[in-house]
């Protein structure tokens, strides 16, 4: 039998070690050619058959109708935020000119003298969740001094006497007069207004009653607070509807034109007051029908 042909590999050591030696023959060397050769068409088979069987057509085309339901809703979530910013810039337009109704100076400026709103950049990529949240929160802040600034307003103009008590001619005016009884100079601290003898008398604002009963010279009279300092008086009256304590609203029939205490005839005595200081009505008359 012929002698199989064979290759011999030396290793030869840097060290003073002896050297090795093996006899390899020709088909020792292509069985592990073949081995290896196997394996590694066995490994693509198998990375092969993985990869497709993982990624099917229906899955691939699953994948792909979620991808484009993504970018839908992403499409429609930058659109309702963009709305989103637009009305919230919206807003805050409107809460800016209340708050110049309210008397509110530089709202959300941060104290340096420019208004802190305005509309948006369409143009522009919509502003993000967190710009958005803040933006909100500084609205809300802005809206709760508005609302509590024209709350104070609000009663304030309640309060004013912005009404004539009652319809009739004014006969005598607020200041230095001469007196009806006894024609000397005297300090008239009030307006008269001469009507028919039960002529209704009504509050011209909101308050609340501190005094109703007879007051020297002038007969049944009527005090009534209204908050802010101001108060108004009521005088010669024929009767009177209200009692100590009473809420009354702009416009409530408090009494009756009449003629008790010093008088001359039937009128209404009317004063009002500011920090317990008389002051002209007519400066708060807004109806000024009383004086044709």
């Amino acid at each position: 039998m012929a002698e199989k042909k064979h290759h011999t590999i030396i290793l030869v050591p840097h060290a003073r070690a002896k050297m090795r030696k093996w006899c390899v023959t020709n088909t020792q060397i292509g069985l592990a050619l073949g081995l290896l050769v196997f394996l590694g068409l066995s490994s693509f088979l198998v990375s092969w058959f993985y990869f497709r069987a993982s990624a099917s057509p229906a899955q691939i085309a699953k994948l792909e109708s979620e991808n484009r339901d993504l970018r839908q809703a992403n499409s429609s979530f930058e659109a309702n935020l963009a709305k989103l910013q637009k009305q919230l810039a919206e807003t805050e337009e409107r809460t800016r000119q209340l708050a110049i109704v309210a008397g509110v100076d530089g709202l959300g400026d941060g104290g340096n003298g420019e208004a802190g709103v305005g509309g948006p950049d369409l143009s522009e990529r919509p502003e993000d969740l967190p710009s958005i949240e803040r933006r909100t929160g500084e609205l809300s802040g802005a809206l709760d001094q508005v609302e509590g600034l024209l709350e104070q307003r609000s009663r304030w103009i309640s309060s004013m006497p912005a009404i004539a008590p009652a319809r009739g001619i004014l006969t005598s005016g607020f200041g230095s007069r001469s007196d009806p009884l006894t024609h000397g100079r005297g300090n008239h601290e009030g307006i008269d207004i001469s009507a028919p003898a039960g002529q209704p008398v009504v509050a011209p604002a909101d308050g609340i009653v501190i005094q109703a009963g007879e007051m020297g010279g002038y007969g049944n009279t009527i005090l009534v607070s209204h908050g802010f300092g101001i108060t108004t008086r009521y005088g010669h009256l024929s009767r009177m509807g209200v009692k100590p304590g009473q809420r009354v609203r702009r416009g409530d029939t408090i009494g009756r034109v009449g003629s008790t205490g010093r008088s001359t005839g039937d009128h209404l005595h009317y004063e009002v007051h500011v920090d317990g200081q008389p002051v002209n009505p007519i400066a708060y008359l807004l109806d000024q029908s009383s004086g044709s």
